[in-house]
């Protein structure tokens, strides 16, 4: 597991001695109660934001105590900070979304790096800042991060802000002041990525244009939430048959939705494009996983890339191809995990599949031979959705294979656009037999296959 970015890292223990120097210290004129012609006090806190994002890795803990108690003193001013915290956040935060930033990566980004305080934290600014976009401004799958993260501006007046998180987290203000800065320093300093989608604000999607399927209206939210069913079924229950049957069940819908939006965007003459989206592949074992979401992405005509050091994939692909791929992903890792976790100790001594070379190799293995069946699974589909339409005497029965590879195509050129730079990875390797053999064992028993069997 490589080293995080010190830059990201959480602050460790400050010196006893410094903080108590920095607590007690006589602040700078200009920071004191505000007078007559001095700077407002969102200048104030633009400042220390300022200088704890800007200090060197040396001076980072002092600076941060010296910003946390200007921020925090006097408690008269306490409340009007609150207001001028969220002003100065909601431009951070609006300069971050033009970055090619959504709500659900900056959560990433905090989860991975700070603490679940710093996360309710990070939620609250969001909340407060999105409030001022109209909710047609905003982008549908925004809408949809902001109602999973339960991003919600809790507090009401915003003289309230400080003093609430102060009450909810039980701190003092010193402390809610360092959570503030230690969150302003990680956002501040986290890099540009390829953009998703309009940012806030900007012109609404046309009418028409690609949205996953769980986002439109009629009958297909409903067609979602019987395929996540499925796949939650097959994955609780304790009889593989029913897995099996299950499972097939969903890859079916899938499979048949994917085609039957790539046959009537082709009829329609629609210019829907390839969209985008992120998915978190976090440690333990993060690379594994990393190459079985890539096996989900090609089997569905997508293409992930591997952000290593943020901690997601970006997976380029057709609206309805998005959603198989993450629906599916989620569920094959589940089936993985719990198979590792239950792997028998096969020649090997006490323990050995508990370990780290064990159930790396596992997932490993897991991820290449599901490769090797979904490929085959995606054939397959493809052959019968083929032959239904001659069956049926259906004019675009030989346009179906023509239109699925312009598709792939699409994609290709959509990943070159927003990824112009990327480069393949090392290859990765397995260490450990036992647990490369039980993981394509494990692989061979999940549940994959769309229409009829898939043994290989």
């Amino acid at each position: 597991m490589g080293k995080r970015n010190p830059q990201y890292r959480r602050v460790k223990k400050r010196d006893q001695t410094a903080h108590q120097q920095a607590r007690h210290a006589q602040p700078p004129q200009q920071h004191a109660r505000a007078q007559p012609g001095e700077p407002p006090l969102g200048q104030l806190v633009e400042a220390a934001c300022g200088a704890v994002l800007h200090a060197a890795e040396d001076d980072y803990h002092l600076a941060l105590d010296r910003a946390a108690s200007l921020l925090s003193e006097p408690a008269a001013r306490w409340p009007e900070t609150g207001r001028a915290v969220l002003l100065v956040s909601a431009a951070q935060l609006a300069r971050l979304w033009q970055s090619g930033w959504q709500p659900a990566d900056l959560a990433r980004a905090v989860r991975r790096e700070l603490t679940p305080r710093h996360l309710r934290l990070a939620v609250d600014l969001v909340a407060a800042e999105l409030r001022g976009y109209a909710a047609a401004g905003l982008d549908p799958r925004w809408a949809g991060q902001l109602r999973e993260l339960e991003a919600a501006d809790w507090w009401g007046q915003d003289d309230a802000f400080l003093p609430g998180v102060a009450e909810r987290e039980r701190l003092d203000r010193f402390s809610v002041a360092t959570l503030l800065l230690e969150l302003y320093r990680l956002i501040g300093r986290l890099p540009r990525l390829a953009p998703l989608g309009p940012p806030p604000g900007a012109v609404p999607r046309a009418q028409g244009s690609a949205l996953p399927f769980a986002q439109k209206t009629g009958s297909e939210p409903r067609m979602l939430g019987r395929i996540r069913a499925l796949l939650a079924k097959a994955e609780s229950t304790g009889f593989p048959d029913e897995a099996e049957a299950l499972t097939a069940k969903a890859q079916q819908l899938m499979a048949q939705h994917s085609i039957d939006e790539a046959l009537l965007a082709a009829s329609s003459g629609s210019r829907i494009e390839p969209g985008a989206c992120r998915i978190g592949v976090d440690n333990p074992y993060e690379a594994p996983k990393a190459l079985l979401l890539d096996a989900v992405a090609g089997a569905n005509r997508a293409t992930s890339l591997w952000t290593r050091e943020l901690g997601f994939c970006t997976v380029v692909g057709f609206p309805a191809d998005l959603e198989a791929v993450e629906l599916l992903y989620t569920s094959l890792l589940v089936q993985a995990t719990s198979a590792m976790n239950s792997a028998g100790i096969q020649n090997g001594g006490a323990g050995s599949s508990r370990t780290k070379a064990f159930r790396h190799s596992f997932l490993l293995s897991y991820a290449a031979r599901i490769r090797e069946r979904l490929s085959g699974a995606t054939a397959q589909a493809t052959e019968e959705a083929l032959n239904g339409l001659r069956a049926e005497g259906r004019e675009d029965s030989s346009s179906l294979l023509p239109v699925l590879a312009a598709r792939e195509e699409a994609v290709r050129r959509s990943t070159e656009q927003m990824f112009p730079n990327a480069r393949a990875g090392r290859a990765i390797r397995a260490s450990d037999y036992e647990g490369w053999t039980q993981g394509r064992a494990a692989a061979d028993r999940a549940q994959l296959r769309g229409h009829g069997e898939l043994s290989q």
